[in-house]
């Protein structure tokens, strides 16, 4: 079965992100697949490479980059929602003349086309957070 996934949760206020890790290891554990995880609202959170949390909590961002690519899979943070919560790549910190870029390595921005596209192409989409 394949597996397209949804975060709205923020790593750090939200049990959605990590919730959503575990249930991702447990699939392709399980020998199923995953052609997305898409972090929308406030799940681009987790595409934040500024984000340093406490050495007693772990590291939610860093674990979903050694996720998705050690496994190849699309780690997309929807583009609106980055915009909104000043998380930038380098193409957008220069069209919108900031000064630089916090988009975590693994992490693409890309518009609601890629939640689309993974919808269409899923078994089954799983929704973490509101």
């Amino acid at each position: 079965m394949n597996f397209a996934i949804v975060v709205h949760g923020a790593p750090y206020s939200s049990e959605a992100c990590l919730s959503a890790l575990k249930f991702a290891k447990a699939v392709l554990a399980s020998g199923h697949s995953i052609n997305r995880v898409f972090f929308y609202h406030d799940g681009v959170h987790t595409a934040n490479s500024l984000i340093a949390p406490p050495q007693d909590e772990a590291p939610v961002s860093e674990q979903w980059q050694e996720f998705g690519t050690g496994n190849n899979i699309e780690l997309i943070a929807c583009i609106a929602s980055c915009l909104r919560r000043g998380i930038l790549d380098e193409t957008e910190a220069d069209r919108y003349e900031k000064s630089g870029s916090n988009l975590a390595p693994g992490f693409t921005i890309s518009g609601l086309g890629q939640l689309i596209d993974a919808s269409i192409n899923a078994d089954r989409v799983v929704t973490f957070g509101v």
